[in-house]
């Protein structure tokens, strides 16, 4: 299931990392610096809303689904989330909407948070959607919807951004997309929940479940975002601009491929885990998390050696610097975050120890907070960054003690030395290229630490590839034959 779902995604995926790259080509250029931060500002707000409102939902639907195994207990469980979905809805909607207008904000500022927060229970609906797709294996039809949403998305935002809707552009996108996407998946899980009634033990379970979760979401949101607010309470937004770009082209870029993976390995696992057991669940999550740190890793280091070619090609002229300075700290907490998120830390949702998860990331959270106040007043927007590597860091020390009390998912110790090999010898490569700027350095860059990480993992056998590879020509080759 696992690398059906990792075939299946990837286009997905490709999708989305295209779409990434636009949006800050394409947003840095055409909002000035004050817009793209008053539209990360914007965006962090209506990012923690949601989670706080929605994401238990979304976790029990993904979750608890594969345990249901009569079309009674599926009609319950479907009936059960989307009826509360719609109640919170009608309290959500009209409580952001007073919200929003006692804000003391920038009308443009308070816009961007309107059409943010406006979006959030659009989102939620496709969001339960996707969610029982990837739960239920239906891969093809998680993908289609991921890549409609990113391609719509993105072609709303930037022609609004080109009508001059400033900050607020890119969230509308957020809001439209998912609506477009509606008529086309809801009827259908609507019909699920037919003759299903609302089980206000399940919903009990499905809260204690949920919250935890939503609350260390948050709290990794807080992670990723009170720099952000810091830095517009020191400084300015411009700042926070210039600092959300450079987060962005870094974060993303590793985000989009643990999203990919973690899409197709956390559903694996919980079959494995409800289906086969415990061994089962160590094959494939020895598999996840070997697969995460092959590509995951390399990735993060080549983007620190390429930082300042690929700010000078992607970012705008007024934002670049900043970028240059912060890739490689974001590059890193990226990193950490994904093996944390998509790895790690599913340990305590596979073991339904989500208040340990909590836990784990209030520890984090807290010493962001702190740090952010040491440093960004001395080190500005380097300062930011520096907290949030050291923070993540920490996160994932945490992760690792406290995830014992769970179900402890098995730490790739092979894969991970081999990876790490590798990744040396292609930075000490890339680290000698010489420095001539723009694109071209940013393609011989990637292309030569490409090709070499990819000869030594061959080499070194990382994390299997080489087993991998064979076992795909053999494949071809039957199918030929």
């Amino acid at each position: 299931m696992f690398w059906r779902g990792v075939w299946g995604y990837l286009p997905a995926q490709i999708v989305q990392g295209v779409v990434g790259f636009l949006t800050i080509v394409v947003f840095t250029r055409l909002l000035s610096p004050e817009d793209f931060g008053h539209y990360a500002l914007a965006f962090s707000v209506t990012t923690l809303a949601h989670t706080a409102t929605f994401s238990w939902l979304e976790a029990s639907m993904a979750r608890f689904w594969a345990a249901e195994r009569t079309p009674a207990g599926v009609a319950t469980h479907f009936a059960s989330l989307y009826r509360t979905s719609f109640a919170v809805i009608a309290v959500f909607t009209p409580i952001a909407a007073v919200v929003v207008w006692l804000l003391p904000l920038t009308p443009a500022f308070k816009l961007a948070v309107a059409f943010g927060l406006a979006g959030a229970p659009i989102r939620n609906l496709a969001k339960l959607a996707q969610e029982r797709f990837r739960a239920a294996g239906e891969v093809s039809r998680a993908a289609a919807v991921d890549m409609f949403i990113a391609v719509v998305g993105f072609l709303v935002g930037a022609g609004f951004a080109l009508a001059g809707t400033g900050a607020a552009s890119p969230l509308v996108g957020l809001a439209v997309a998912p609506l477009f996407a509606l008529p086309f998946i809801l009827p259908g899980e609507l019909r699920r929940a037919s003759g299903g009634t609302v089980d206000r033990d399940r919903l009990k379970t499905y809260a204690a479940y949920g919250y935890p979760i939503a609350a260390s979401l948050m709290l990794s949101l807080v992670l990723a975002s009170t720099d952000r607010f810091l830095l517009a309470a020191f400084m300015d937004a411009a700042a926070v601009g210039a600092y959300h770009a450079s987060y962005s082209l870094a974060n993303r870029t590793l985000d989009v491929m643990f999203i990919w993976l973690g899409a197709a390995g956390a559903p694996a696992m919980v079959m494995a885990l409800e289906r086969g057991g415990r061994e089962d669940l160590r094959q494939t999550a020895l598999e996840q998390g070997s697969t995460l740190i092959l590509i995951g890793l390399p990735a993060a280091i080549g983007l620190s050696l390429v930082a300042r070619p690929m700010a000078e090609l992607m970012i705008g002229q007024d934002l670049r610097a900043a970028a240059t300075l912060v890739t490689p700290w974001i590059a890193a907490s990226a990193f950490m975050s994904g093996l944390i998120a998509y790895y790690f830390g599913f340990g305590f949702t596979l073991g339904k120890r989500t208040g340990l998860l909590l836990v784990t990331m209030a520890i984090p959270a807290g010493v962001n907070i702190l740090l952010n106040l040491i440093l960004i007043p001395r080190m500005g927007v380097v300062g930011a960054a520096v907290s949030t590597a050291a923070s993540f860091a920490l996160g994932l020390v945490a992760c690792l003690l406290i995830s014992r009390r769970a179900i402890a998912l098995p730490v790739p110790w092979d894969s991970l030395i081999r990876c790490a090999v590798a990744s040396g010898v292609m930075a000490l490569v890339v680290w000698r290229l010489p420095p001539i700027g723009g694109l071209i350095e940013l393609a011989m860059d990637a292309g030569v630490g490409g090709m070499v990480y990819a000869v030594v993992a061959l080499t070194l056998n990382a994390a299997g590839v080489r087993d991998v590879l064979m076992r795909l020509i053999r494949t071809g080759r039957r199918a030929i034959a």
